[in-house]
């Protein structure tokens, strides 16, 4: 008589190890995966950032490839093409990006800096205005700017500098952007005021201190200003200041300046000879 008991109780028994077998399995199942999300977005993120440009890009698709309707997947190939300079390439990635049902705003940004760098100005102007105004980014304002900029709308165009100044931390290249867009409009003070700036907020911002030395050089200032330099930039901004005083008729100041060029120069400083040779021999 205990015989049914005994096997009811085992069969009972084995059931329940089944139960926490299948339990168990689903947990390590779900733990599994989660590891593998926080992985995988290690690995993009290191993929965006420090990983070569091209070798992203391919990671990227391949990851597409396989879930095609992931949108931060087709980000990242976006991205990556714009890294690697493929400007064409990352225009039609992020116009891609824009027509997902999860694109953003700031996706379309992005779209618009693409075609900017693809110097398709007219489409990244409309894409800045199908973008509503109540998305106020840094990045949405600089690019208003430069859009300004190329149509020749000054007011509208240091408006949207001074608006992006204001929404960064880190503003010394809109600060540049700003500064040379004074500097073609041949606002020489402006222009030099900015630059310096910039180079306050950022010191090693060598397109800066370029920049600083043509507003100078083209108000006839041809003494360096007291700014951060190494021995090679302080080189290179000589022969800058040269080709200005050059520009404005003020030859021997101009061959000085190379000669101080090619000295300070702590390596051979092949495009001050040439251009002091050019001098010489035009001469």
């Amino acid at each position: 008589m205990r015989h049914p008991i005994l096997v009811s109780l085992c069969v009972a028994g084995v059931a329940a190890l089944s139960a926490c077998d299948k339990s168990g399995g689903a947990e390590a199942a779900k733990a599994m995966k989660n590891v593998n999300v926080v992985d995988e977005t290690n690995l993009n993120d290191v993929m965006l950032t420090v990983a070569d440009p091209n070798e992203a890009v391919t990671y990227f698709q391949r990851a597409n490839a396989e879930d095609p309707d992931r949108i931060d997947l087709q980000r990242g190939i976006a991205l990556s093409l714009i890294r690697a300079k493929r400007t064409t390439e990352g225009a039609l990635a992020w116009a891609k990006v824009t027509e997902h049902a999860d694109a953003t705003d700031a996706d379309r940004v992005e779209l618009a800096d693409a075609l900017i760098r693809s110097n398709e100005w007219p489409r990244a102007e409309a894409v800045l205005n199908a973008i509503p105004p109540t998305h106020e980014t840094f990045k949405r304002y600089r690019l208003e700017a430069m859009v300004a900029d190329s149509k020749k709308d000054w007011k509208k165009a240091d408006s949207f500098y001074e608006t992006a100044v204001g929404l960064t931390t880190q503003p010394a290249s809109v600060l540049n952007n700003w500064g040379y867009s004074k500097l073609t409009r041949g606002d020489y003070p402006e222009a030099e005021r900015l630059f310096v700036q910039a180079i306050r907020q950022d010191n090693n911002l060598f397109t800066a201190k370029n920049n600083l030395i043509l507003a100078r050089g083209a108000q006839g200032n041809y003494v360096l200003p007291v700014i951060p330099m190494t021995q090679i930039e302080r080189a290179e901004l000589l022969h800058t200041l040269g080709l200005s005083a050059i520009k404005r008729g003020d030859i021997e100041i101009g061959k000085g300046l190379f000669r101080d060029a090619i000295e300070t120069h702590p390596q051979h400083f092949e495009a001050a000879v040439r251009s002091l040779q050019a001098l010489e021999s035009s001469i």
